[in-house]
């Protein structure tokens, strides 16, 4: 039995106003995906890592990973290869399948998929996430509302109980053949997440406690928490 994580890092640095994909950027004096993909190898040495990047940002990578002596990924005549590398897709569910092709179709275990600019997912959280889809089949980690929540109704709008909704993290774990059989369905619009694409097939959703500092780096200002974190 293998565990996998699939790593889907497919941003265009629109939101940071920068040239530079955001997974790409330095936080700390690393690029944020080098942080995230350390934090998973920390987790596990033996989780099997797949990093999903747009066809055009892999050669980018890679002369990241020659600049700050990171591995590159598994490849004909490359040498100390820790992890395997897919295309993004279309959308994340696209790129999530890419993902998935490159795991046996009779595996047994747990996959995770995990956005590529959350470097701070706690080691505790990502265990639980994971001894938790041995059993649960599909969990997520997420995290309690601590502001008021209004709901938009045409153009007026009222308040929610805030306690009876969560913000969604990552990393999503599933049992491998689950997950696969989910993403066979054909894409729609409502397919937000991972769980939401396997919630569409059938299967509930198991909620277990994520961690604060698991910020998804989007914006100038995320940039700056995440400084302040690693400080």
């Amino acid at each position: 039995m293998t565990d996998y994580v699939i790593i889907v890092a497919g941003g265009k640095g629109l939101r940071m106003g920068s040239d530079i994909p955001k997974q790409f950027l330095p936080v700390g004096g690393k690029p944020v995906l080098m942080r995230t993909l350390e934090r998973f190898r920390e987790y596990s040495p033996t989780l099997q890592i797949i990093l999903v990047l747009p066809k055009a940002q892999q050669d980018y990578w890679r002369q990241l990973c020659q600049q700050y002596q990171f591995p590159l990924p598994v490849e004909e005549g490359v040498r100390g290869g820790s992890y395997l590398l897919a295309d993004g897709g279309e959308t994340r569910f696209h790129s999530v399948q890419n993902g998935l092709a490159l795991i046996p179709d009779d595996a047994e275990g747990v996959v995770g998929v995990h956005d590529g600019v959350r470097p701070f997912p706690s080691i505790e959280v990502i265990r639980n996430c994971y001894e938790t889809a041995r059993e649960k089949k599909a969990v997520i980690p997420v995290i309690p509302v601590v502001e008021t929540v209004r709901q938009l109704e045409g153009a007026t709008s009222f308040t929610v109980p805030r306690d009876d909704y969560r913000l969604v993290q990552t990393p999503q774990c599933f049992d491998i053949q689950l997950l696969k059989a989910a993403n066979r369905q054909p894409y729609n619009d409502g397919f937000t997440d991972d769980a939401s694409v396997v919630e569409a097939y059938g299967f509930d959703i198991t909620l277990v406690e994520g961690n604060r500092e698991n910020i998804k780096i989007t914006t100038p200002y995320d940039l700056k928490i995440a400084e302040a974190l690693i400080a």
